[in-house]
């Protein structure tokens, strides 16, 4: 037999022989303190409502999520993503329900800080899509565009009162100019520096968000180009994420995870903050219709998947398996 370099002195399959030994070298380690768990809460419902293209995933009650909070916690689970859905009839084209008091959204950020306390992070989604009539990130202006600025004063009320009702972190996630300084003026401005942003910096224009538009009961019109970045772009993402970090974002995201590992790692090798990745819609339901299908093992490939993202440089990963990742990680 022929033999090359230092073999057969050097075997690499020696540290692969036995699942022990691959866990004693693995690189990469998830832990379920890495998940937070991405949650809707819909008004005017008394039963959770199935969402028929992320099986497994509910529109919750405002008990059910509660309860979802719970299990998070005893999962080990770091924190939440809240998602408000108001009435049909309550949406408008500033998105009211988005800065009431008395919005869904932050009904159920209070519920669940009045569940769980200090041991979740509740984070809550800082946009007016689920709120506004015509389903875009922001108001819009007499020929029907997104209005840069008039969006950020709607952001700056929502972030006040998001933290009056007990946010832990805010997510801007509209990927409008300027939002990580406006809303972190906002937050200061009422006492509220212990409040987190988590910048949501490179947020593609992706085709994988299709399932979230039903969690959410999405009004949209259109698409939302002209704010959400190009998916052929890496340096627009890296100015985002310098922009994002001058203004005082706390953390940064790059959304989705999957379909951009390059970026991922790019931010991650940049920065000193906190890297988040948000595993969306998208991604999870193609897993779930293949394993289905039977044509690829369920278990494996969430693992899998979580896995990757973590090597590619999140800290933490935003994801609807999170509660039983956990579990299974445990």
């Amino acid at each position: 037999m022929t033999t090359y370099g230092s073999f057969p002195g050097t075997r690499p399959r020696r540290l692969r022989g036995t699942a022990v030994m691959r866990r004693m070298v693995a690189e990469t380690r998830l832990h379920p303190a890495d998940l937070i768990l991405p949650a809707f809460v819909r008004e005017g419902i008394s039963e959770p409502v199935p969402i028929a293209a992320m099986p497994g995933v509910v529109q919750h009650t405002r008990d059910s999520l509660k309860k979802a909070a719970a299990e998070a916690v005893a999962a080990g689970v770091s924190g939440i993503m809240l998602f408000g859905v108001p009435e049909e009839g309550k949406k408008d084209a500033l998105g009211t329900p988005g800065t009431d008091p008395d919005g869904i959204l932050q009904v159920a950020i209070r519920d669940v800080r009045a569940e769980v306390g200090d041991e979740l992070l509740v984070m809550s989604d800082l946009c007016l899509d689920e709120t506004v009539d015509h389903g875009h990130c922001g108001v819009l202006d007499d020929q029907g565009r997104v209005d840069n600025d008039a969006t950020l004063e709607r952001y700056a009320e929502m972030a006040q009162v998001q933290a009056d009702a007990g946010a832990h972190v805010v997510g801007p996630s509209g990927m409008m100019d300027g939002q990580v300084g406006v809303i972190r003026d906002a937050l200061d401005q009422i006492g509220r520096e212990d409040v987190a942003i988590l910048a949501y910096t490179a947020k593609y224009a992706s085709a994988f968000y299709g399932p979230f538009r039903e969690a959410v009961a999405s009004s949209l019109r259109g698409d939302r180009k002209t704010y959400q970045q190009d998916p052929a772009n890496v340096r627009e993402a890296m100015r985002e994420l310098a922009l994002d970090l001058e203004e005082g974002a706390d953390m940064v995201m790059v959304k989705p995870a999957g379909p951009y590992l390059d970026i991922l790692a790019r931010v991650a090798d940049a920065v000193d903050v906190p890297v988040a990745a948000y595993q969306i819609s998208g991604e999870y339901s193609m897993v779930e219709a293949a394993a289905e299908k039977g044509w690829i093992d369920r278990d494996r490939a969430i693992l899998e998947t979580l896995t990757g993202i973590k090597r590619a440089g999140a800290r933490n990963i935003l994801t609807y398996w999170a509660t039983e990742a956990a579990q299974k990680i445990q």
